[in-house]
């Protein structure tokens, strides 16, 4: 298993090429490509779905043979608004990311500084790669449909950063996708409903895997 850490995320250095998202994604098809990895299933969580999306409409090689995209940005539906991430306090975004936001939320003020500089670091590149145009690539959507991968796409039922009606649209987009909404989790049900999440990525694993 791969987990990366995004150039520029927790400290680590951004290189100055790497401006966008379409960077990120053809680094780690270049990855795969330099350890000559196929039969990959690709999973990604908001921006990270959003970097898979754009691998998979990049993979020439067909490297990857699944898609998993948990509560993903990355494309634009006018009916569903992504929430502006970078206009929420600690507090408002908690409400908007979690089913129990009570339970997730972390005053900032609490945070020793050396984890609060790395947040802010973080949320400082993700602004670079992909706050204009916001937190989306407008011509994504009308490529996913050559994207023939199959792409299961997971949503919180309580997200409302982005919607399941948002994920609904994405996943229609797709050449093969489904939308599976998992309940009392928002955007990030890997953490709130870890055994429902895991299970549907498995199970999506074994439809997958050549």
């Amino acid at each position: 298993m791969l987990a990366p850490v995004h150039p520029g995320w927790d400290g680590t250095p951004r290189p100055d090429w790497c401006t966008g998202v379409d960077d990120l994604a053809l680094s780690y098809l270049h990855l795969l490509q330099d350890r000559d990895l196929d039969d990959v299933l690709v999973v990604g969580s908001s921006l990270g779905g959003w970097i898979a999306a754009e691998m998979a409409v990049r993979d020439a090689g067909q490297r990857i043979s699944g898609l998993v995209l948990i509560d993903a940005v990355g494309v634009y539906v006018e009916s569903e608004p992504i929430a502006d991430y970078f206009a929420l306090d600690a507090r408002a975004a908690a409400e908007l990311s979690w089913h129990e936001p009570d339970r997730y939320y972390v005053d900032p003020a609490l945070l020793p500084a050396e984890q609060l500089a790395m947040r802010q670091g973080n949320m400082a590149t993700m602004r670079l790669l992909a706050g204009e145009p916001y937190m989306h690539d407008p011509k994504l959507l009308r490529r996913l449909r050559r994207v023939r991968t199959p792409a299961l796409l997971v949503w919180g039922e309580s997200d409302r950063i982005v919607t399941p009606g948002y994920g609904a649209a994405y996943a229609a987009a797709f050449g093969d996708g489904r939308l599976e909404v998992v309940p009392k989790a928002g955007h990030l049900p890997q953490i709130e409903q870890p055994e429902a999440t895991l299970g549907l990525i498995e199970e999506h694993l074994r439809r997958t895997g050549r």
